[in-house]
């Protein structure tokens, strides 16, 4: 298959979009796509995972690190960059089987051409360092200079966020040092750098960055290249380096990085036959799975943007339980296990929420920050027309998060057998979650059944409803696994009790006499408005939909998948007559606004034997960060960024949906239902220690152990 991602001309723009499709990652953070000359108003940025900061009253969210690929080329005096100056070719290329990022850039002078090659990548093998080749030639004799260095005036969102600033050079190796304002946490970048060439180099400072000026004669036609290997490190690593900079070679990094690659395709890469577009775009996905996941790295987990910037604030969101963690269960379990860990580590920030709201137990945060801290204001929206802040419910009555993380562990637990991680800490999680839930019960004097009111479900476009499907149906699975799970590891009995009462009581939307189930409580008497008469009434594209004013907030019009991904989760709960209808019914009501919906109803129509429906959806989340047209806005809020859980969306579909991969009485079944272009899958699975092949062609399915 194709790995490589080409675009072969210069488009100003693509600048921000080109950031998120040719991200390059391992994990400890990201690079966005954008070329070295780029600066902080290109939206360059290395972000770390997991490392945040608040700057007085904005919002706390991830920090860049100083930029240590920063360069650029100066010919006869005159700089030759991009944006600024028009060239005459330009490819800007992405190897996502290794996660290489290429550019190639040549300008027209008054005496000829000039061309520049750089070749960069972030070592999946060693996550500390980052390797860059650059190359500069000329087809006349010129004076040459490179300048290049450690950019420590980095893009902020809602910066600066290094309060103090320090620089220097020792040995050959330069470092620029950021330490953040709120806990004083250090982030520093190093670089080292070989030429193969005669030059003249001196050094020179600002106040936040540092920068080496390489000048020499260049000869017509002759190659001069340079070598920097750099390394980004912060006080707070639970990590250490691997040897020094000025030690390792590009080609050493270079071939360790490929290598490790090679392990991780070798169980991650889906072949499809007869489809090569949806093959390619299934594994672009998959390897920004792969470029975001913390592997080797303790209690971290992904943000709902990757770490292609601070978009979202860098937060975590039940994106990576209900969405990513499928992938990394059957590809990589000890990465789903560091996910669920970051999980455990942060319950205490989750009691700490649910007694702010005056409830029990815990409740996980919408955006969660380290220690579980919620990083969600009451006012998440600015109104376009006023400019001022929205009071939205995301904080404060989101109530399925903390359900999506048990979700998240039993799918960990039956796909691995690993009930030992219910001994480190997350039986205590589900029974925290379940309390949680029976302290958000009510019961009107005159019903025998318990209710959830005032909750935001997935759909956030209608908020503080009342019995919403999706919540009523996700609090019961709580109660019902702390249930099971007590058969094992006992929970007092009084506790006991009370879940088996909340589980038998509980409120669960059954279908009306047309098979349809409602949403919320009054849902049905909202208008039947289409979405694109909604789309319609918008006077600003940038408005928010939803909230108290928004357009679709007093209609049918939804967001995201909200009983439709109820039934795909609980397929077994229903007919497939009964997701049929609903599928049918919901989706022309749903706006999609969100990477998030896409999947669930592409994997419900492979569930109801509708595979042609659930392709074009199917692809939707494929190519969520190959196609430009995204949505970037919320309010005047820029929510751009990669769509790592669309990824992860596509992952299950294909898998889940197309393949027909489920679980029965501990064993793997194959039951396929592919679109009618598509030949046949191939692809690779690991399931409770052992790695399996599955393999389908013409209709039929074989999983072998190997």
């Amino acid at each position: 298959m194709d790995f490589i991602l080409t675009e072969t001309e210069f488009n100003k723009e693509n600048i921000a979009w080109n950031g998120n499709r040719f991200l390059i990652g391992n994990g400890y953070f990201g690079i966005r796509g954008t070329l070295e000359e780029y600066t902080k108003k290109q939206m360059c940025a290395v972000n770390m995972a997991g490392i945040y900061d608040r700057v007085r009253d904005s919002w706390r969210e991830s920090v860049n690190a100083p930029n240590p690929i920063y360069t650029y080329v100066k010919v006869n005096g005159k700089a030759y960059t991009l944006p600024d100056e028009k060239p005459k070719f330009h490819q800007q290329e992405l190897d996502f089987r290794y996660g290489i990022h290429c550019r190639v850039t040549r300008w027209k002078t008054e005496h000829g051409d000039i061309t520049v090659i750089c070749e960069r990548f972030a070592s999946i093998a060693r996550q500390h360092n980052i390797a860059m080749k650059y190359t500069f030639s000329a087809d006349f004799d010129c004076e040459a200079e490179i300048i290049t260095g450690i950019d420590g005036d980095v893009w902020d969102i809602n910066g600066p966020h290094f309060v103090k600033m320090q620089m220097g050079s020792k040995d050959g190796i330069a470092y620029v040092t950021g330490i953040t304002g709120e806990k004083n946490i250090s982030v520093t970048a190093k670089e080292c750098i070989r030429t193969d060439f005669q030059s003249e180099q001196t050094n020179q400072n600002t106040d936040k960055s540092i920068f080496r000026h390489i000048r020499f004669t260049a000869k017509a036609n002759k190659e001069y290249a340079f070598e920097k290997i750099a390394e980004i490190t912060t006080s707070v690593d639970d990590f250490g380096t691997n040897g020094r900079i000025d030690e390792l070679s590009y080609r050493e990094l270079k071939d360790e990085h490929k290598a490790e690659w090679d392990k991780i395709w070798d169980i991650s890469h889906i072949h499809i036959d007869g489809d090569d577009e949806a093959e390619y775009a299934l594994n672009y996905s998959i390897y920004h799975l792969n470029c975001i996941a913390p592997r080797n790295m303790k209690g971290k987990s992904i943000p709902a943007r990757g770490l292609s910037g601070q978009v979202y604030k860098g937060a975590v969101f039940w994106d990576t339980e209900m969405f990513m963690i499928d992938y990394y269960i059957h590809t990589a379990p000890e990465v789903a296990k560091t996910l669920l860990q970051y999980r455990i580590d942060t319950l205490d920030g989750a009691r700490t929420k649910a007694k702010g709201y005056g409830l029990d137990g815990a409740y996980y945060a919408w955006e969660s920050q380290e220690g579980g801290y919620e990083g969600c204001s009451d006012y998440n929206v600015t109104d376009v027309f006023t400019n001022r802040p929205m009071r939205t419910h995301f904080r404060d009555k989101q109530y399925h998060v903390s359900a999506a993380i048990v979700y998240g562990l039993m799918k960990y637990i039956n796909a691995t057998g690993d009930y030992d991680i219910l001994n480190e800490g997350a039986m205590e999680m589900v029974i925290e979650c379940a309390k949680f839930y029976r302290s958000l019960l009510l019961k009107k004097a005159d019903k025998p059944y318990y209710e959830i009111h005032d909750a935001v479900g997935p759909d956030e476009y209608h908020e503080r409803v009342n019995n919403n499907a999706y919540t009523n149906r996700m609090a019961k699975f709580v109660f019902d696994t702390a249930l099971e799970l007590s058969e094992k590891y006992p929970i007092e009995s009084e506790l006991k009790e009370r879940l088996k009462d909340s589980s038998k009581n509980i409120l669960i939307k059954e279908p009306n006499a047309s098979g349809i189930i409602e949403q919320f409580d009054g849902y049905f008497k909202l208008e039947d408005a289409s979405v694109d008469t909604v789309r319609s009434r918008l006077i600003n594209p940038k408005e928010y939909w939803g909230g108290a004013y928004g357009v679709a907030a007093d209609t049918q019009v939804i967001k995201q998948a909200d009983v439709v991904a109820m039934l795909s989760m609980f397929k077994n709960d229903y007919t497939s007559d009964i997701m049929a209808k609903n599928l049918k019914y919901y989706e022309p009501r749903t706006e999609h606004g969100s990477s998030l919906s896409a999947c669930m109803y592409s994997l419900l129509a492979c569930y109801t034997d509708n595979p042609e429906i659930a392709y074009p959806m199917f692809m939707k989340s494929a190519k969520a960060d190959l196609v430009k047209g995204g949505k970037e806005w919320a309010g005047l809020i820029y929510i751009g960024g990669t769509h790592p859980a669309s990824a992860g969306g596509a992952w299950i579909a294909a898998v889940k949906g197309f393949a027909g991969i489920s679980e029965e009485n501990g064993h793997l079944v194959c039951r396929p239902n592919l679109p009618e272009k598509w030949n046949g899958m191939t692809f690779k699975l690991i399931y409770k220690g052992k790695k399996y092949l599955v393999e389908i062609q013409d209709g039929n399915g074989a999983i072998s152990i190997i």
